[in-house]
Formats: structure tokens, sequence, C-alpha cells
């Protein structure tokens, strides 16, 4: 008798199992339980429930990412600035605070002693401080620019139908993104590369454009985040145009705040040249002028003794 009640456990189960699909948008999710539910390991023993039907918050991705390489486990981790203002994630991934609803907290720390403060897309815009540092706000990412290069094709790519090709390409992929936020795109069929710029007005909160990004990032530079690992690949007349890199420039509401402090080494020594260089040639050309003014008070005495 008992053996036959865990029996019909277990088809209930499993036939429960069977009518929960995977999630679409997140290929790490479990998914189970009726009604069916899914959810993505962040931390050991915590589990983050996710919207199979939207794109996973990037601050969650990038928690998963953590717990998967302290476990172990696989992650695959891998023209131009639009403004003076824009910047890219030079600092890589992080394991992050988030907020209940997937937004980043505007103070990181990575469970360190040092802090900064982020944008929405979680990116450093300011200098690292102590615990003491303050962030008063999240500050938003209003403009992101999409500077990508595709693999060498056959025929030359018809760069008026482009715009649309790659508008349609991140609505289809990107759970209907919103194709009227790609304001601009443009190509340069020499070096191959693709510019597009993805804008929302500026105080707009309903659209999180770093989302679509960050997949985005996912599909060219390593695996697809989604369950299916086809790419992210634009099609213009007719012709795929696959991708094999992507950088992409962050633009906020408001200017991040970096210093001189903590610049680079490379890049401080360039500065230092740079400087020494332009203090050496101001140097030559006072002592050329010094001594041609020299030769003209010279040349000027002998035409008076004459």
């Amino acid at each position: 008798m008992k053996l036959w009640i865990a029996l019909v456990f277990a088809a209930f189960a499993a036939l429960a199992s069977a009518q929960c699909p995977p999630c679409d948008t997140m290929k790490w999710a479990q998914c189970d339980n009726t009604p069916c539910t899914c959810t993505l390991m962040i931390a050991n023993n915590t589990k983050q429930t996710v919207d199979c039907n939207k794109l996973v918050p990037k601050c969650f991705l990038m928690k998963a990412e953590m717990h998967r390489a302290r476990t172990g486990q696989s992650t695959r981790s891998i023209g131009g600035k639009p403004v003076e203002t824009a910047f890219v994630d030079n600092d890589g991934i992080y394991d992050p605070e988030c907020e209940n609803d997937g937004k980043f907290k505007a103070k990181q720390c990575n469970n360190t002693e040092e802090c900064w403060c982020v944008n929405s897309a979680g990116v450093r815009r300011t200098d690292k401080g102590d615990k003491n540092l303050k962030c008063d706000e999240l500050v938003e990412t209003y403009w992101v620019r999409l500077q990508l290069t595709h693999k060498p094709i056959s025929t030359p790519v018809n760069a008026a139908n482009l715009k649309t090709a790659i508008a349609d390409a991140i609505q289809k992929r990107y759970k209907n993104f919103n194709k009227d936020l790609v304001k601009e795109v443009e190509y340069d069929p020499e070096s191959r590369m693709i510019v597009v710029d993805v804008k929302k007005e500026m105080g707009e909160r309903k659209t999180d454009l770093t989302h679509m990004a960050y997949y985005m990032e996912k599909d060219v530079k390593v695996l697809p985040l989604f369950t299916k690992e086809d790419k992210f690949v634009p099609t213009v007349g007719g012709q795929n145009l696959e991708l094999e890199n992507i950088l992409v420039y962050y633009v906020d509401e408001k200017a991040p705040t970096f210093t001189m402090k903590n610049l680079s080494g490379g890049i401080i020594a360039v500065i230092v040249v740079v400087v020494l260089a332009v203090v050496a040639g101001l140097l030559v050309l006072f002592f050329a002028n010094r001594n041609r003014s020299k030769y003209n008070k010279a040349q000027q005495r002998e035409m008076e003794q004459m």
C-alpha cells in the first residue's frame, strides 16, 4: 500500500514538472511546483524568483554569475564615445547589492571595506572610498551606445536598411523591447562597425535600457542567457550579420565624478610623457629665440662700427 502511494506521488510530481516549461529568459533558472515558479540561485541557500516573460534584471544576473563562479559552475565570463561624459564598465563583474525589484543599490561595496557609487546599470561612476562614502541617489542611464562589429560578409550591406533591421532584431530578441528607442544607426563598411544609439527621455523610469544591453553583451561576447542559445543576428537584405565584438557606452542623466587620483598607472605615465614633451618643446623654443636675439644684436653692433 505504501509503495503504491509513493508511486502515485512520484507520478504527480513528474506530471507537474512536465507541465512547467523551462525559463525562456534565464537558462540557469529552476522551474517547478504548481503553479509553475522559476527561481534563480543568487547565493548559497538564496533563491530569487524571476519572471520568465521579461528580461531578468542585471543586478540579479550579476549575483547569479558570481555565485556560479564561486561554486565552480560555468559562467563563460568574459566607435567612440557618444559624448564626453559617456563611460564603459572597466571594473567588470562583482557581487552587487540589489533592491527587491532588481535595481542596483546606489552604493556598492562588494563585501569589502571599499565602496563606490553606481548608475542604474550597476557601473561605477565615482572614485572608490571607504564605508562612509555617501551615494545620495541611483543615477539613471538614459542613453546606451552599442558599438558592434560584424564578421566578414560576401555581399555589401545596404546601410539604408540597417536601422530598421537592427531595431526589428532588438525588439524581437529582447522581449518586445520598444524599437522606437533605437534613435540612430551608423555604419562603416571598411571596419565592419555598426554604432547603435538607444535613448529614452530623461526622467522616464518605465524602460530600463541596461537589461537589454547586458543581454546583448552576453549574446555577442560569451553565450546567450536565454534557454535557447541562438545569438542576436540581425538580417539585412536576406543576409545575416554575425557579430563578433561589442563595446557598450553608458550616458547618465548626471555626469560621473571620477577624479585624477584613481587614474591607472598607464594613463598617468602617458600624461607625464606628454607634459614633459611640451615642456621640452617650450625650452627648445625659448633658447632658440634667445640665441637668435644675441645674433641680431651682434650684427647690429658690427654695422654701427662700419
